[in-house]
């Protein structure tokens, strides 16, 4: 019989610890010995109860005065203090394994490039504030650049969020979409290799864009690729009003990748419902790890001043031509009590198109992944799904698409999807709460 493997421990120390529970009040503490592993921290009194704590439970990590405060999934709190000169390293090394195992949970799970890098960095928001500081290692995926800090939460800048790269006195500025800015420096030898690896990588990422519609259309002229490709970067999913401004024969050569890939019959219902000129799709290649080749996508909005009509909804299918199983997923285009209230359609379709803005954005966010925003609240604490708990928490564009997701429609038969898809668009408009979900088989209404 196979021994048990234990886990390897990183560090062990004496500290004191105290434990509150989410009204403050104490639970236990004490001196004790605390141990890192490489996915746990364990907390062992002289005399009472040990504790136990997955790295995925921990959701902030903060410090003062010497003094580690950790907040728990379980809405616990745990401070860890005296633990004399070891303090930095104790702080650094549960950085790091944490951040090592979050990794994973942040839905980065893509192939790595380039790693190994010692840098300084400063993330500042919108408004200029600074956000984040210190040492880090910034390392470069196939769609992303991760930074790694010292001390602080991992964050992930997808290639396609970069609006300006500059270097200069062997410093990177990365200016994002969103306002925000980072800059990496004192990278030493490696800045130009590093430099030179992510310049390669985000060039890579246009060239497929740009081949993939080279297929659909190979007559086009180079820049009308180009000027596609600009709208579809990374895979994102374009407005067929923007991309008709550069080819009509490219968009019908999109809607024709649908019928290739089986989705014809749904995707022609759901035109018929929608406003036909903010449909969208978008195209995506070897970048999803479980899925190979091509993987086509769209966000049909479906909405009216009528509110009695089924509608506030965008729906979302995506398909890679693999059998399988398909499902269209829905979600809320603005509050269910606001609705009614527009009288004009250009409202409406100003919010559509804010909308896709923010679905391309959350879509890149979690790297196309679908299950974490279907799950309920309930399956997070089965272990399969345990995973998805810090990501919900930590990346607002998950929590957003969960908070507008309506519900999802399996396809089982074209009649009895068609029967699905009308439920849940007519469940949409007569609910009033907008945290409500739809499922299917249930009376709604």
């Amino acid at each position: 019989m196979d021994e048990e493997k234990e886990e390897t421990i990183i560090m062990e120390c004496p500290l004191n610890y105290y434990l509150g529970d989410e009204n403050g009040r104490e639970i236990a503490s004490g001196d004790a010995q605390v141990r890192l592993g490489e996915e746990n921290i364990s907390i062992l009194p002289k005399f009472g109860e040990v504790l136990f704590i997955s790295y995925r439970d921990i959701f902030e990590v903060s410090d003062k005065d010497y003094k580690i405060y950790l907040a728990l999934s379980s809405g616990e709190k745990l401070i860890l203090s005296n633990l004399g000169y070891k303090y930095e390293d104790f702080l650094r090394y549960l950085s790091k394994l944490r951040n090592e195992m979050l990794l994973k949970d942040m839905l980065m799970q893509e192939t790595l490039k380039k790693s190994g890098v010692e840098a300084e960095f400063i993330y500042y928001d919108e408004n200029e504030a600074e956000l984040q500081k210190g040492k880090c290692e910034p390392r470069l995926y196939e769609t992303a650049m991760v930074i790694i800090p010292e001390r602080g939460e991992i964050f992930r800048i997808p290639y396609s969020s970069l609006s300006k790269i500059n270097e200069e006195d062997y410093a990177l500025s990365l200016e994002m979409e969103s306002g925000r800015k980072l800059i990496i420096s004192r990278m030493g030898a490696q800045f130009t290799s590093f430099t030179t690896t992510l310049s390669r990588l985000i060039n890579e990422l246009s060239v497929k864009v740009q081949s993939s519609l080279k297929e659909l259309l190979p007559h086009a002229d180079p820049l009308v690729l180009r000027q596609a490709a600009r709208f579809m970067k990374e895979g994102r999913a374009a407005r067929r009003s923007d991309i008709e401004s550069i080819s009509p024969e490219l968009w019908k050569e999109m809607e024709n990748k649908l019928d290739v890939m089986g989705l014809k019959e749904e995707y022609n219902f759901l035109k018929s419902l929608s406003q036909k000129e903010k449909i969208c799709i978008g195209l995506k290649r070897g970048l999803l790890g479980d899925l190979t080749g091509e993987y086509i996508w769209f966000l049909i909005p479906i909405y009216d001043t009528d509110a009695k009509k089924p509608g506030n909804a965008i729906a979302l299918e995506a398909a890679s031509g693999e059998d399988g199983g398909k499902a269209t997923y829905f979600f809320r285009l603005v509050s269910r009590k606001e609705y009614p209230n527009f009288e004009n359609m250009e409202d409406l379709h100003h919010e559509a198109d804010n909308f896709i803005k923010k679905v391309n954005r959350c879509m890149l966010a979690i790297n196309f992944r679908r299950e974490p925003i279907y799950l309920p609240d309930e399956k997070l604490d089965d272990s399969r799904y345990q995973k998805y708990k810090f990501a919900i928490a930590k990346i607002p564009e998950l929590k957003l698409l969960r908070e507008l997701f309506i519900g999802r429609v399996i396809h089982s038969s074209y009649e009895q999807w068609k029967n699905d898809v009308m439920d849940l668009l007519e469940f949409n408009v007569k609910a009033q709460d907008d945290n409500a979900k739809w499922k299917k088989g249930e009376i709604n209404g």
